[in-house]
This record gives C-alpha cells, structure tokens and sequence, in this order.
C-alpha cells in the first residue's frame, strides 16, 4: 500500500459508509416490519428515534459520498506518477485489477445515494412519514454497492505498488484497444454525435413537457437516464477529442487535468447532476399514493425537473464550446 493522507482518508470513508449503512439497513428491517404510525407504543417511539438519527447520519455520509466519487478520481490521477507508463488517473487505475471495477461500483453507489437522498427528503416532508418502508427496502441496495465499494476501493489501495508498468490512456482508450474502451472509442464521430444531441434535445422537450402539464414524468426519467449514459460514452467518442484537439486522445481522465483547466470536474459534476435530478423525478412519480404526498411531490418533481435540464444544458454548453470556437476538425480525419 502507498501511505498518502488521501487514500486513508478514502479507505477510511468507505468503510465508515458501508458500516453504517449496514447498521442503519438492519434498523430498517426491524421498522418494515414493525412500523405503525398510528401507535403510541414505547417500541414505535424508539423506531421514529432511531429513523430519524439514521436519517440525518446517512444524510451527511452519503453527502460526502458523492464528493468522495470525486476525490477518488483525483487521488488516483495526482499518484499516476509513481507508475511507470501512466500519464493519467486511466494507468493508475489500472495498475491492479480492482482499480476500474472500484470506479465503476463508486459510480452506482453514488447514483443510488442520491436517490436514496431523494427519497429521504421527499418522506421527512409529511409528518407520517408515509416512504419510510419504501426508502428502507432501497436502502438495501445502496447498501449492498456501498459494501462492494468499500471491499474494491481497499483492495485497489491495498495492493497498490510503486513502480509497477502500467499501460497508458492512449493504449487503453485507443479505437483498436480491446474491450469496451476501445469499442467507444471507435464508434463514428457523426452518429455519436446525432445520438447524443438527440437524447439531450428528448431530455429537454420531455422535461418542458413535464414542467406545463405535470404528465409523463417516467418518460422524462428515462431520457434522463438516456442521456447520462449516452453521454459518458460520447466524452470518449469524440467530446474529449475536442479538448485535446487530437483526432486519437480519448481519454476521460486528461479533461480533469491543469493543461486542460480541470474541465473535467465541472463536466462530469453537471452530468451527474442531471442524471440524478433526472432520475429522481421517475422515482418520485413511482412511489405516489399515499394522501399526505399528493400536495409535497408535484413541487419536489418540478424542482428536480429544473435542475435536471439546467445539468443537461451546462453538460452540452461546456462539451459543445470547442466544438464552435476551436480551430479543431474532427471529421477531417
């Protein structure tokens, strides 16, 4: 293991993160099964103690998960100097086999937190509480990434040795590199480019739609999601290259370095954004029924709506500026 502050820091709030939420998921099967509102019992007052710290615990974990995602992708790029053949955060992570994996479940669990925070806030706006089991049986599966995130980051770290050969961004984001990389990497410039203006302009017309009549918030969820993924592919396809202005660089990582003005954090910062804004409105719109929600989500749905397309708008804005205003020519290439 290398000792460097910021990897203890990140073991150690994964493990905090993941303990808790184990704890609080165990909390959470007593209360699907026990909880009843309407009683005035010594058992039900401890549950709604209990709901309420656990709450504003995980609040404030799952808060600092999302900045943690982050602060994993930037630990990992400032170490890629220990390694030989790394130039960015792509060779680091790829000096074990757990690095990508690490990356791939901190990003679902970062998604599912956000979710989660969704629903958490939408049920502590009724005084009944009427998502408390709801919000408890998906804190299962936010649970269960945290463990997996947990387990993969120490491992990542763990095994971490100075001087080891790793491959470079170039060789792994390389249209004729194997795998799934490579395969981004090498779709055409033009579709990718169709797909991904469309899906953001269907994420915008669906989200106005949403916004007027307050119907087809699912469509407008699914676009959303549409377009998060839609998007992380184009960064590879051909977003970064206009960064770089070099027709071969696909890197991901590069963006989030000085030489590019770290313009990596605002972009992947204002997708995640959108994505889980987005989202969240599908998932407000599947848990309608109970009474006391009717009044409280329609407001929460329009405000996630708004910051979704505001996400999606800063995400194309930023990709689409060295587009118009650089001297670059992808398709001549």
């Amino acid at each position: 293991m290398i000792l460097n502050p910021a990897i203890i820091t990140l073991i150690l709030v994964s493990l905090l993160t993941a303990l808790f939420a184990v704890y609080a998921s165990a909390i959470g099967y007593r209360i699907i099964r026990a909880w009843n509102i309407e009683s005035g019992s010594e058992s039900q007052l401890a549950l709604e103690r209990q709901t309420y710290l656990i709450s504003s615990v995980l609040t404030h974990l799952f808060a600092i998960g999302l900045f943690a995602m982050f602060f994993f992708i930037y630990t990992v790029d400032r170490i890629h100097p220990l390694f030989t053949g790394a130039m960015c955060a792509a060779g680091s992570l790829n000096v074990n086999r757990y690095g990508y994996p690490a990356l791939v479940v901190k990003l679902a669990a970062a998604v599912l937190s956000g979710l989660w925070l969704i629903l958490n806030h939408a049920d502590n706006q009724c005084p009944d509480y009427p998502l408390i089991k709801t919000k408890y049986r998906f804190l299962f599966a936010v649970a269960a990434f945290c463990v997996f995130d947990a387990y993969l980051v120490t491992q990542y770290f763990l095994n971490l040795k100075a001087d080891i050969i790793t491959s470079c961004c170039g060789i792994l984001f390389n249209a004729e590199a194997a795998g799934i990389s490579g395969r981004m990497a090498a779709l055409p410039s033009i579709p990718a480019k169709i797909l991904f203006y469309l899906s953001a302009a269907l994420t915008l017309r669906s989200g106005i739609h949403f916004r007027i009549t307050g119907r087809s918030a699912g469509l407008f969820s699914c676009f959303s999601g549409l377009f998060f993924f839609v998007s992380l592919v184009s960064i590879i396809s051909f977003i970064s290259l206009y960064f770089y202005e070099l027709p071969t660089h696909h890197c991901p990582f590069c963006l989030l370095q000085k030489e590019y003005r770290y313009i990596g954090y605002p972009l992947y910062a204002a997708l995640l954004t959108a994505g889980i804004a987005g989202m969240g409105v599908g998932l407000l719109e599947r848990v309608r029924g109970p009474e006391s929600l009717e009044t409280r989500l329609p407001s929460l749905q329009r405000r996630l709506s708004l910051i979704a397309m505001i996400a999606c708008l800063i995400f194309v804005m930023i990709s689409t500026w060295p587009m118009l205003f650089s001297d670059f020519t992808l398709e001549g290439y």
